[in-house]
């Protein structure tokens, strides 16, 4: 009887993994840019493992958004900045050409507010770090941001350290995909890899 209450737990134990593995899923494969879709001139390329954003000759706004839409998360990915470094990642976001409507957690040179949530086409600003705050971004080596959406509650964190927590209404209305920019003005060039998702 003690034998088969065991293995009723470590089976029940292996289903609860297996359902929470099954909510994580790679974004990047690390291999080439399947279920994504660029748009702009600007260029996003796969070398050595990582996806790379790159301002190409036009110098303009670029995105590379998921196939899929996704509501409530968790985001983790890693991020490096080259040269300008100026990007982003945007949530529950729709776009025409290179109008995005949507979102953003800033990625940013430092004291330009990583971590911050913009409304692109919007409001602006909803809010950035405390000053004290930017310094946790290390400029030019890998950082990690984890971002959490549910519902209306937004909250994100660089580096292991909470940047902002914010509630809106309209963000909870929002539907849509998840993107990486590339800011405009060109000299821009950032380095991803492990983009990892978590359905909540």
């Amino acid at each position: 009887m003690m034998n088969l209450k065991k293995t009723s737990l470590l089976f029940a134990l292996a289903l609860m993994l297996q359902v929470a593995q099954a909510q994580k899923v790679k974004l990047f494969n690390g291999k080439d840019l399947s279920n994504w879709t660029i748009h702009g001139t600007e260029k996003w390329y796969v070398q050595d493992g990582e996806l790379i954003c790159e301002s190409g000759p036009d110098k303009q706004y670029g995105y590379l958004s998921t196939n899929g839409k996704y509501k409530n998360f968790n985001l983790t990915l890693e991020f490096k900045q080259e040269a300008n470094g100026n990007s982003g990642v945007f949530f529950r976001s729709s776009i025409e050409g290179v109008k995005i409507s949507g979102w953003q957690v800033e990625v940013a040179p430092p004291k330009l507010h990583s971590g911050g949530i913009y409304e692109s086409y919007g409001r602006g600003w909803l809010i950035q770090p405390k000053a004290e705050d930017e310094q946790w971004l290390k400029m030019g080596e890998w950082n990690t941001m984890r971002i959490q959406v549910q519902g209306d509650d937004v909250t994100t964190w660089l580096n292991g350290h909470e940047m902002i927590r914010l509630k809106d209404e309209k963000i909870g209305k929002g539907e849509g995909f998840i993107a990486l920019q590339i800011h405009d003005g060109g000299g821009i060039k950032v380095h991803w890899r492990n983009i990892v998702l978590e359905s909540l």
